[in-house]
């Protein structure tokens, strides 16, 4: 695993989720239009919750 270091406003955790044929993160309404920056941090689990 890699080291970075940033400077920024706000940090939030969470998990990326399936959407479609690829994932996405959710983020606060208020971030709209702001530059945000996605750091993979752990191997994607590759189990699915498959009905």
């Amino acid at each position: 695993m890699g080291t970075f270091e940033l400077e920024g406003e706000e940090i939030i955790d969470r998990e990326a989720k399936e959407f479609g044929g690829s994932a996405h993160v959710t983020v606060p309404k208020d971030w709209r239009g702001a530059d945000v920056k996605v750091i993979r941090v752990s191997d994607p689990d590759e189990t699915t919750d498959e009905a």
